[in-house]
């Protein structure tokens, strides 16, 4: 069914299989801000299978200075310093409505369904908070889209029933990906001259990333502000297993590849933590620069308030961070005020879920004449579908490249946008939509929009577009090889176990004995098939690039990028949200920039059980979710992997997290 729509945390997990028994381990890495004791904290676990490709992992201005300064940044954030002039920067321009739409535009509210039908004056309430899917989410699913959110600023900017919006924004557990491109937004919606006001009760760097640009921000007297910085953690297993009688072998092929070092390491080697230094220094900086834009203040008296570890709000009203201190009633009350709603009268609101429901349709923002179809593909990626996934279960390869099919074949799109959030997968799995993909481009022009991430197989099904377009902060590259299984032989002795393998075939117990270590000829072979693969996906990527071999490999050896930085080094082509990868897309079609189009999402997840369950509330839903994701993980297959693990896995939530290491304490208390 289509729908039509308008135009870091960074977390590393694995586990190795070995085969036929199954073991998990985890290690974790975190880029985020030191957490309080008030936040819930979303861990992940992902798997790592016998051969991966992965990663691991204050002066003030006055109201119009401030509005020329988040300008300022709304241009900043859709363009590149390496790209400037190429390609369009597909920033938002509020148009109003002449008189003859206008009247078009009221008389479909007129006609609309009852639930679709807003109050004249209301204001939009969106609470956002948690996990944030990339995808397009059903009436009664839990949890909240990100397409769905985007789209309702721009509704709510052209919807004359609307008079503003009251924003509450609470801890975050996307990337930075998604933080851009709903900021990008609260600055367009701005451009329309209705107000927008924030609220803040628990705040860290990426919910004030956010609330920085709101017209207002205010706070309640007991909020919780924790604006003291970023920090990189790694945890490594190396003296854990050790301990326990587990040998990790592990082949790495590229020097920044770390997945391994969790496993076989003590301490964070030196290309590690030049990596992850470079990535916190991107994520450090660019905060520093937007919020000193968008309140007006010297970058240095951003740091040197940072460094402060100020946390009483009366300072941070007094220092201009927030508009004032007040709880949610008393904000609501000003909002009455300022739309000269009586106080014993109730404010109009409608919230998220219910104005998601309006159609574009009844505010004249589509049926333009040239369509273009926006691809998403966001979480794991895996050839076919398992037995125990649903709908929404990752990228399957299968069913994207039915609808790469299906869009190369038809002739009423002019161009195409694979919007891309996954940290990859199945390496069999990319090449093929890489292939699909490749075919496609060959026939209309393709454009790669990234989210959150895009690394290993999300770069690999990336790089197959003619035009890569990465978010600021998104995560990207992590073009390397970890191969790698488990000697259990010393734990098997510790605890009394025994098991004896018959084969037939020099290698036949490559990966099925884990009670040994490999021969000499085993681990040749092994490390052989590693270089291969490593080889196959750097020199398809240099191909894509248009880079010769050692250019890649200067880019490549399992290094992940910001956006920007690998924009300046060959890797995307341009650095904005999915309204840049979508101008692009018409100029790609020599569509006139300045002609609407209409975006149609190519397919929608249906509603599951549990989704259902999950949407009325009910908490059976998560414990399903949970389990069911379990199981698959461990009926996966142990082929070959294109996968950055270190990305949190956005789909999987706290109750998955807590199944997984309660096995772990369980196995490890019981030796």
């Amino acid at each position: 069914m289509a729908k039509v729509l308008p135009t870091i945390h960074l977390q590393t997990t694995c586990s190795m299989k070995c085969l036929p028994s199954f073991s998990m381990l985890p290690s974790t890495l975190h880029l985020e801000k030191k957490p309080p004791l008030f936040y819930h904290r979303n861990r992940s676990f992902q798997r790592f299978s016998t051969r991966s490709f992965e990663m691991e992992s204050d002066g003030k201005l006055s109201d119009v200075g401030r509005e020329e300064a988040e300008l300022m940044v709304d241009a900043s954030s859709d363009s590149s310093s390496h790209v400037d002039d190429e390609y369009p920067s597909g920033e938002f321009v509020y148009k109003e409505n002449d008189i003859w739409k206008d009247l078009v535009v009221k008389s479909r509210m007129l006609i609309a369904w009852p639930w679709q039908r807003v109050k004249k004056g209301s204001v939009l309430t969106m609470k956002i908070r948690g996990e944030i899917s990339d995808q397009l989410k059903s009436r009664f699913s839990s949890g909240l889209s990100l397409p769905q959110i985007c789209e309702n600023f721009i509704k709510a900017a052209y919807d004359p029933r609307i008079s503003g919006i009251y924003l509450h924004i609470e801890p975050l557990s996307c990337g930075w990906g998604k933080v851009e491109e709903i900021y990008r937004h609260v600055v367009d919606f701005k451009k329309s001259g209705k107000f927008i006001v924030g609220y803040v009760p628990v705040c860290g760097e990426k919910e004030y990333y956010i609330g920085s640009v709101c017209e207002e921000l205010y706070a309640p007297p007991s909020a919780y502000f924790q604006l003291y910085g970023l920090t990189v953690q790694a945890s490594f297993l190396g003296g854990v297993l050790e301990k326990i009688g587990i040998e990790p072998q592990v082949q790495r092929i590229g020097k920044y590849k770390s997945a391994g070092d969790q496993l076989t390491r003590k301490s964070i080697s030196d290309e590690n933590r030049e990596m992850l230094t470079a990535l916190l220094d991107n994520i450090y900086g660019n905060w520093v620069e937007k919020i000193s834009l968008a309140k007006g203040k010297k970058k240095e008296d951003i740091v040197s308030f940072i460094n402060e570890g100020v946390y009483e709000i009366n300072r941070l009203k007094e220092d201009g961070w927030i508009t004032d201190i007040k709880y949610d009633d008393e904000v609501v009350s000003l909002l009455k005020q300022r739309l000269d709603i009586p106080s014993d009268k109730k404010l109009p609101t409608v919230d998220y879920r219910k104005y998601s429901r309006v159609k574009k349709w009844t505010l004249g923002l589509t049926g333009y004449r040239n369509q273009i179809v926006i691809i998403r593909a966001s979480g794991s990626i895996s050839r076919v579908r398992g037995a125990f996934s649903t709908s929404n279960s990752g990228i399957v390869a299968e069913q994207f490249i039915e609808k790469i099919r299906t869009v190369r074949d038809s002739k009423k799109y002019k161009a195409v946008v694979i919007r891309i959030d996954s940290p990859g997968g199945d390496a069999l799995a990319s090449d093929l939509m890489w292939r699909e993909i490749k075919l496609l481009a060959a026939s209309k022009p393709v454009i790669a929009s990234m989210a959150d991430v895009a690394a290993s197989g999300g770069y690999y099904m990336a790089m197959a577009a003619q035009t890569i377009v990465a978010e600021n902060l998104t995560l990207t590259g992590s073009i390397g090889v970890v191969t790698g299984k488990f000697n259990l032989g010393n734990l098997y002795e510790k605890i009394g176990f025994n098991k004896e393998i018959i084969s037939r075939g020099r290698y036949a117990e490559l990966t099925a004995a884990e009670q040994r270590p490999f021969r000499d000829d085993e681990a040749e072979l092994f490390a052989k098939s590693a270089q291969n693969a490593y080889r196959g996906f750097r020199d398809k990527a240099a191909s894509s690039r248009s880079m010769t071999i050692d250019k890649m490999e200067e880019v490549a050896q399992g290094r992940v990028w910001t956006g920007n930085d690998a924009a300046s080094r060959g890797l995307v082509d341009a650095v904005g949200g999915l309204s840049r990868a979508v101008a692009i897309a018409k100029q790609k079609a020599n569509l006139p920039m300045d002609e609407e189009v209409t975006l149609v999402e190519l397919s929608r997840p249906s509603t599951s059980l549990p989704e259902l369950l999950g949407g009325l509330g009910g908490s059976i839903a998560e414990a399903d979710k949970a389990i069911r994701e379990l199981l698959e993980v461990m009926a996966s297959s142990s082929g070959i992997q294109a996968r950055m693990d270190g990305i949190m896995m956005e789909q999987l939530g706290g109750s998955y997290t807590n199944i997984i290491f309660t096995v772990i304490k369980d196995y490890l208390s019981s030796l």
